[in-house]
């Protein structure tokens, strides 16, 4: 019994430090006013790589042998453990759709961040498009809150390199 309650004990200190890295991942990000679009997509690839991480320290084979002792002792810690497994499953799975949707539109920050505004006027067709393919198509980036800080990440970008043809010219 005394092997079960410290096994307990691990995956309850687990536990905390897995909420606590969830509840972390849903705050809000401090980023200057200017950020463009390559910055959610780096945002998103740093998130896929922390939860991915923590995916593979969840699936090692020491954490389930704990969770397998622990099934046999019938232990309540799992209710909670299988709660988090699949809310990190679901973080992770998140981040990595993100991910694959955004380089959709990497080919396009590019020349935004460095065309005239004319050529750059070019883009804006083509990539109106792709976002709208992202909101029509992505389980995760669908919503309008995550739409709205991209398409304000994009009009960012184009106004920084607004700003710099007009210094520069």
């Amino acid at each position: 019994m005394e092997v079960t309650e410290k096994l307990e004990e691990v995956v309850t200190i687990w536990i905390k430090q897995i909420r606590q890295v969830l509840v972390e991942s849903e705050q809000i990000r401090r980023e200057a006013d200017d950020t463009g679009p390559s910055a959610e997509l780096e945002y998103w690839k740093a998130r896929m790589s922390s939860f991915n991480s923590l995916l593979d320290e969840i699936k090692s084979s020491r954490v389930k042998k704990i969770i397998n002792i622990l099934q046999a002792a019938r232990s309540k810690t799992l209710k909670q453990w299988k709660e988090l497994d699949t809310n990190i499953t679901i973080a992770a799975n998140e981040a990595k759709d993100n991910v694959r949707y955004l380089y959709t539109l990497d080919k396009f920050f590019g020349p935004l961040a460095r065309a005239s505004p004319v050529t750059m006027m070019e883009h804006v067709p083509s990539l109106m498009n792709t976002v709208f393919m992202i909101y029509c198509t992505s389980p995760y980036y669908n919503t309008s809150e995550r739409m709205t800080y991209l398409l304000l990440k994009i009009t960012n970008q184009m106004i920084n390199t607004c700003k710099t043809y007009l210094r520069e010219g």
